[in-house]
């Protein structure tokens, strides 16, 4: 985590840039909302902050647009945004850059945004809800007869696998990821696998999320060879759009986790495939 934050004239920061979603909605889920004074045109969530003025990309941002909104706090997320948090602190505006990773980090983010707001009392109330969920839905995974096997695809061309926070998710709904070996890995390059792996590690399903991007359900079952994975012949290739489960934040540790359980749940009403215990 990078801070270079310094309050101007009052206490808490009042007039924050998010450029990266999970921080303007987590700010409206604390009712702190009008302390957004601008967002990533990549924000959906909640629907209200469409109407927020849009300075950025995720990779890019407008600096003469965010410098006219006068911020006193410029939220980033991860090394992708690097060179905008960067460029940030060389203009002199107050930066902070966060790069949750996993399910206890993205904790971290919600209780730190609650302290820079003053919502304390909140954050640590929408940290305990979220708990009770990941525990519910734990806990009804359990019951299932069998753990289908999963490849989660974060990326078409290279193929990349699952983050270690969508990892956790997969597991705690019941699922197991095919490669555990890259959870770790925080930099997406590092997770990269060829298509004959995914052949040979046979999936029971293929679950996808392209990063601002609409998944091709065909293109993935007509890849060559891939007619011989499990998730292909038995139609057990699923999207689950980006903005829930790729945003490190409470989108993932909402709709992300049900839409996991929800697919999980289907595929473990049916036999499991021979030779799965």
């Amino acid at each position: 985590m990078l801070l270079t934050f310094a309050s101007k004239s009052q206490e808490f920061p009042s007039r924050i840039v998010c450029l990266s979603d999970e921080a303007s909605e987590l700010l409206y889920l604390l009712g702190e909302q009008d302390r957004i004074a601008g967002v990533s045109g990549f924000s959906r969530r909640p629907p209200e902050v469409r109407s927020k003025p849009r300075v950025s990309t995720f990779k890019d941002a407008n600096f003469e647009a965010i410098e006219k909104l006068d911020p006193d706090l410029v939220i980033t997320y991860s090394d992708v945004q690097a060179e905008i948090t960067k460029e940030a602190i060389h203009r002199g505006l107050p930066v902070l850059n966060f790069n949750q990773r996993n399910v206890s980090e993205i904790f971290e983010f919600i209780e730190l945004i609650a302290r820079l707001v003053n919502q304390q009392e909140k954050g640590r109330q929408l940290v305990a809800a979220y708990q009770s969920e990941l525990e519910k839905i734990a806990y009804a995974a359990a019951a299932f007869n069998w753990r289908p096997r999963v490849f989660f695809e974060e990326w078409n061309d290279p193929l990349i696998s699952g983050i270690e926070w969508v990892e956790e998710l997969i597991e705690l709904a019941g699922g197991e990821p095919i490669f555990p070996e890259f959870r770790k890995q925080r930099k997406a390059k590092d997770r990269v696998v060829e298509p004959e792996q995914i052949v040979q590690r046979n999936p029971d399903v293929i679950i996808a999320s392209w990063c601002g991007m609409k998944v091709d359900i065909n293109a993935i079952c007509s890849r060559p060879g891939w007619d011989a994975i499990g998730a292909v012949r038995n139609g057990r290739v699923y999207e689950v759009p980006s903005s829930h489960i790729l945003q490190p934040g409470p989108a993932s540790l909402t709709d992300g986790i049900r839409e996991l359980h929800r697919i999980l749940k289907d595929v473990t009403s049916s036999a499991p495939p021979p030779g799965c215990s």
